[in-house]
């Protein structure tokens, strides 16, 4: 059950409890009518107490010992069901003796004025009440669920932009490492807030906005915190999807209500994250909720319009899928500033997880630089998942310091996934593992244009993996040339070959690695030129996201028959190419794969130095270490 649920219905219960107390302790616990022969029956033995006489009723209390000559049975048998002490009523007729009777049987008597409106209040007023509060109570639950935030029913039009003063971000620049560039671009914004006269004398206006556009756990949220910081502003956080609601017109109330919250805590920075879903482009999709999106969005723009800058209030915005959003957002006047963050480099890595150890105890065998070498393609969040994944395994083992070693295996567990320790392969399913890796790891080290092998493993991790091998770039590398992408296709088809040449059979462990090759061969040829047949035309139309990895849409083919055909052909080629370059390899080195599947088999990782050690006592290889040549048809 839902926190909030039972939260909720333990204030219904107690409401219920407290009714029933109620009516317990305020109203009589039990009355029995009793017809005026009864009444003076029970008078005269003696069983009343304490008679009140008001407006013709007589009631009081009753002693239920010894009424079995009085009263009938079925009253009688209720008052026992019912147990203690009774009250009674009876409509008293005029009868001049019963005072006389009532001090003969030494009863107390009296006789009050009865408050009538005092008897409906209890009865009718104060139930209601009770009801009322249940109601209000879960509304404003229900409220609070529906705008989130605390919001209630009535308050779901107003902005849920969390406000942070200026210490409370906690973040400055100090924080922000590997991406110097956008640090750069961004300590602007904040010369805007601090000295704002310094740009105006000369007749500029401050940007009204800036867009940062990055992938995914680049620091773009990181980066917006630390402008704030820096500037000694308010900040105002909320996320795109916040805008979105199931009532129509509700994003457009919550945008207005942001601008004028921004206004009057002006100056400060407004930061929305993931602007995306809020800010796509219109007209495209066609979804039954489009025309809200449409509304907040032009809402927006409406308001960035008649923003006055003059005052100290600059738009920050994040997103990771700048292809979608819509134009007039981007234009200048609106989004004035465009600050892209790419994925750090081999020098950001190192200073980004420089910034992550500052708390974190390391001992001397640690290494920034290497780890830095080791994580081409890691982004900042990457990165510190990586050190506090050390972390953990090193407090797990109850060591002093996080070594090189807790690094490695926690490098491993992220790049690899969480090692299977219990996944027991028979000896044939090894061997097939340790050959089908053996071949990878010696096509790489005989390949010019290839990354350096630093680990090969026939340990089993993730969901499918039976074995792996690690290659570590030298150097961070932003374009491909062909003669890599041909060695990269000979080392992806290193481990099928193998096993054809080792067993003369195949398994199903080299499903990655031909899904990979056949990707890269693919785009040799529709995407890169790089086919001598096709010549330098390109043959894929699809939108490529900037910085998402994902499925994208089919597109309608916008080639003939014939040319899909010889796509088809020149990317069979070029993969029967590559392996023939491999099975030729193998063949000649045909030793040292047997060396290094049988060090696999007996020691299941084999690290840099074990592998130079075995390249250096094996034969002389066959073929040295240069690029591959192309087969000709």
């Amino acid at each position: 059950m839902d926190k909030k649920q039972a939260f909720s219905l333990w204030y219904v219960l107690a409401a219920l409890v407290g009714l029933i107390l109620m009516q317990e302790f305020v109203a009589p616990r039990h009355t029995q009518t009793l017809t005026y022969s009864e009444f003076k029956q029970a008078l005269m033995a003696g069983k009343l107490d304490d008679v009140l006489i008001a407006d013709g009723v007589a009631t009081g209390k009753l002693r239920t010992d010894g009424l079995e000559q009085i009263l009938p049975k079925d009253k009688l048998e209720a008052l026992k069901r019912t147990g203690g002490e009774h009250g009674f009523a009876t409509v008293l007729v005029n009868d001049p003796g019963l005072v006389a009777q009532l001090d003969a049987a030494k009863v107390r008597y009296g006789s009050v004025r009865e408050s009538k409106w005092l008897g409906a209040l209890i009865s009718w007023v104060a139930p209601a009440l009770v009801f009322f509060g249940i109601w209000w109570f879960l509304m404003k639950r229900m409220g609070s669920g529906m705008g989130g935030m605390g919001h209630g029913i009535l308050e779901i039009g107003k902005s849920k932009a969390k406000v942070y003063m200026q210490t409370e971000t906690g973040v400055t620049f100090k924080d922000v490492a590997g991406i110097d560039e956008a640090r750069e671009e961004l300590m602007e914004v904040v010369e805007f807030l601090k000295n704002p006269d310094r740009f105006r004398r000369l007749g500029g206006k401050i940007p009204k906005g800036v867009l940062i556009v990055g992938a995914p756990g680049t620091g773009k949220t990181l980066l917006a915190k630390a402008v704030a910081g820096e500037a000694g502003v308010p900040f105002l956080s909320l996320s795109g999807s916040e805008f979105v609601e199931m009532f129509v017109g509700v994003g457009a109330a919550r945008v207005r209500d942001l601008f004028e919250q921004a206004a009057a805590k002006a100056p400060c920075i407004v930061f929305i994250d993931e602007i995306d879903a809020l800010g796509k482009a219109r007209g495209v999709g066609l979804s039954g909720g489009h025309e809200e999106h449409e509304q907040t969005l032009n809402q927006l723009l409406a308001e960035m319009d008649g923003f006055d800058t003059n005052r100290g209030v600059i738009i920050l915005a994040a997103t990771n899928r700048p292809e979608v959003l819509d134009p007039a957002l981007l234009r200048p006047g609106r989004f004035d500033r465009h600050v892209a963050i790419d994925r750090p480099d081999l020098i950001g890595r190192r200073q980004i997880l420089e910034v992550h150890v500052k708390n974190v105890k390391l001992a001397p065998s640690v290494d920034l630089a290497v780890l830095a070498a080791r994580t081409p393609g890691f982004a900042g969040a990457d990165l510190a998942n990586l050190v506090n994944e050390a972390t953990l395994r090193a407090a797990k083992h109850d060591k002093d310091a996080v070594d090189m070693q807790d690094f490695e295996e926690a490098l491993d567990r992220i790049v690899a996934g969480l090692e299977k320790k219990n996944r027991v392969m028979n000896p044939t399913e090894r061997k097939f593992v340790a050959y089908h890796e053996a071949g990878h790891a010696l096509v790489a080290e005989f390949r010019k244009n290839t990354d350096r092998v630093t680990k090969v493993s026939i340990i089993p991790r993730g969901i499918a993996a039976l074995g792996y091998t690690q290659q570590s770039p030298t150097e961070d590398r932003y374009l491909m040339r062909r003669s890599e992408l041909l060695d990269r296709l000979d080392v992806l088809l290193a481990g099928r070959v193998a096993e054809q040449l080792v067993f003369e059979d195949v398994s199903t462990g080299a499903e990655n690695d031909l899904q990979r090759a056949t990707d890269m061969a693919r785009h040799m040829v529709t995407h890169y030129g790089m086919s001598e047949a096709l010549g330098l035309a390109t043959y894929d139309a699809r939108p490529t996201p900037l910085y998402l990895n994902g499925p994208m849409l089919p597109e309608p083919r916008t080639f003939s028959e014939r040319t899909a055909e010889a796509i088809d052909g020149e990317v069979r080629r070029l993969l029967d190419e590559a392996r023939e370059r491999v099975t030729r390899t193998l063949q000649a080195n045909r030793g040292t794969l047997e060396s290094l599947a049988a060090l696999l088999l007996e020691k299941e990782v084999v690290d840099r130095t074990m592998l130079d050690g075995l390249m250096a006592s094996a034969a002389a290889p066959a073929e040295p270490r240069v690029a591959a040549v192309p087969v000709q048809p």
